[in-house]
């Protein structure tokens, strides 16, 4: 039985990921702190966008706006500390709920409609949230909350120390990629998939198109809810600026510079987005007029983003183990991808 070998875009952004646990513990022997912090913020975005390549890479939705279950997070975080609850789980399970139900009244509604449709439906529910938060003038406002004390996973572990903060982000994130590679092989994925090409043909067949996108959009809001409460956690805030468009459009930029419908892309696309940003702001204070050309080009390279280009390092990993082994030509670029393409 011949092994299915192993392509360059799955075993390096897999590396990278196993990298990262050595993170806090460079970051302390250098004494350079800020990078725990720093790093933890890309792992969050990453797990934000993670959720929204569900269903904007899987099911081919543009939803603009997935910041509305990060600041739904957050605030399960700051006003369950406010009112003395302090505990991450029950925290956790107040996100997990809230974002479900949003998630499900929201995109029962959205779901209805397509294409530029579901776009505005869901920034009209994002901005919705966005003013319902600044209204609440006796929870900050347009001033957000301090969190005075952050959440607390029990054994004595605090999500507002940098280290264990920085450790429950980056497991969270490796669950998430885990779940969705078997979600991509698993029937549900499938179907997820075949219903961006052809959602008709999809519910003829016997899968229920429009249910199992609503369950991918529920799943994806909750998702997003944990990265809000990892992120109030970070900052010790919680605004309504996070439930803004703004934050929607770096989570889709982040998604399409990584790879749209891949597993690891939206995590490689955090990676290159934040850090790129993160160099930019140290050189000037114009870093928009930087970025937002590299973000172009990548765009235009090639619809896969950066896992296009690990997809095309498949191809030549192919054709190098077929003449190392003397069995001729290797299948090329194409087989490389189809088996490598997540």
């Amino acid at each position: 039985m011949t092994k299915a070998p192993i392509f360059p875009s799955q075993w390096l952004p897999m590396l990278l990921l196993a990298a990262l646990l050595l993170v806090p513990m460079t970051a302390v022997a250098l004494d350079a702190h800020f990078y725990i912090g720093f790093m933890t913020r890309i792992l969050i975005y990453a797990l934000a966008a993670s959720a929204l390549n569900l269903v904007l890479g899987y099911v081919g939705l543009v939803g603009f706006g997935h910041a509305l279950f990060v600041g739904l997070g957050a605030y399960c975080v700051s006003l369950a500390s406010l009112y003395g609850l302090e505990s991450a789980w029950p925290q956790l399970a107040l996100a997990l709920v809230s974002c479900a139900v949003v998630g499900l009244v929201t995109g029962a509604i959205s779901l209805r409609t397509r294409g530029i449709g579901f776009i505005m439906i869901t920034l009209a529910f994002s901005q919705m949230g966005y003013y319902v938060f600044v209204s609440l003038k006796n929870y900050g406002g347009d001033d957000g909350m301090s969190i005075a004390v952050t959440s607390q996973l029990g054994l004595g572990l605090d999500l507002g120390s940098p280290t264990p903060l920085y450790y429950a982000t980056w497991i969270a994130l490796a669950a998430t990629l885990l779940w969705m590679h078997k979600v991509r092989q698993a029937p549900f994925g499938m179907a997820l998939r075949g219903s961006r090409q052809n959602q008709a043909r999809i519910s003829a067949i016997g899968f229920p198109a429009r249910r199992f996108q609503l369950i991918a959009y529920v799943v994806s809001a909750m998702v997003c809810g944990v990265a809000g409460i990892l992120l109030a956690n970070l900052n010790a805030y919680a605004s309504p600026a996070l439930m803004s468009w703004q934050l929607s459009g770096e989570l889709i930029v982040i998604v399409v510079i990584g790879g749209m419908g891949t597993v690891f892309g939206p995590f490689l696309g955090a990676l290159l987005f934040i850090g790129l940003e993160e160099i930019m702001k140290s050189q000037t204070e114009h870093w928009m007029l930087v970025v937002g050309p590299i973000i172009v080009l990548v765009a235009l390279a090639g619809r896969d983003g950066v896992m296009g280009g690990l997809h095309w390092l498949d191809g030549r990993w192919t054709g190098l183990a077929a003449s190392g082994s003397n069995r001729g030509p290797g299948p090329g670029a194409k087989v490389a991808s189809a088996k490598g393409g997540e």
